[in-house]
């Protein structure tokens, strides 16, 4: 039987870092005792993000053969008022993506990029980071690109720093598929211009 009291007791004292969380939920996920679905959304309705960020990460696990624990994430867990609880989002579409194929989850990424809440936009761009690291993206780079450019103007200053972050890790390897995106950018525009400096950043 899995003690999730001391599980509980055990994240809710480390404020920072995801290694943590990812240990419990393996651990709750190892033993077949109880609805672990369930158990998630119990997860979410509790006060201790991390506890949510436990939730979270379990419907990702979840949600490759459960399609309703991916509504969840997409629905409510983008609702999240945490940042930290957002992060895990975003990791928890690209578990899903991996397991499901790059190419194949096209249809999920453009539909999650589509959606009027800002929090979906960015859990696509920023969980599926480095995406030419990724496979299928990695020999097709100008998908990833195309992709993440089309949200360069956002009005939320959280998707934008993402797409320019994206961009920039791509231009490291690809820098000529960059330049020419950016080539056609309307620079009048100060949210295209945001991204454009950001992806011109050296670090």
């Amino acid at each position: 039987m899995t003690n999730i009291k001391l599980i509980i007791d055990h994240i809710i004292q480390i404020e920072h870092g995801f290694k943590h969380i990812i240990e419990a939920g393996d651990q709750i996920l190892k033993h077949k005792d109880g609805d672990h679905f369930l158990q998630a959304l119990d997860f979410l309705q509790q006060n201790d993000y991390q506890v949510r960020m436990l939730g979270t990460y379990i419907l990702g696990q979840l949600s490759t053969d459960h399609p309703e624990a991916l509504e969840i994430l997409e629905n409510e867990v983008s609702m999240d008022p945490n940042w930290r609880v957002q992060e895990m989002l975003a990791k928890a579409f690209d578990h899903y993506c991996s397991v499901i194929g790059y190419e194949q989850s096209l249809p999920k990424i453009k539909n999650w990029l589509s959606s009027p809440n800002p929090n979906v936009k960015r859990a696509v761009i920023e969980g599926l980071r480095i995406w030419t690291g990724r496979p299928y993206f990695k020999d097709h780079p100008e998908v990833a690109v195309d992709l993440i450019a089309k949200y360069r103007s956002e009005d939320s200053e959280y998707v934008r720093k993402s797409v320019g972050n994206s961009l920039r890790d791509i231009s490291k390897k690809n820098p000529d598929l960059i330049d020419k995106e950016v080539s056609t950018w309307n620079l009048q525009d100060k949210n295209t211009l945001f991204t454009y400096k950001l992806i011109k950043e050296k670090k």
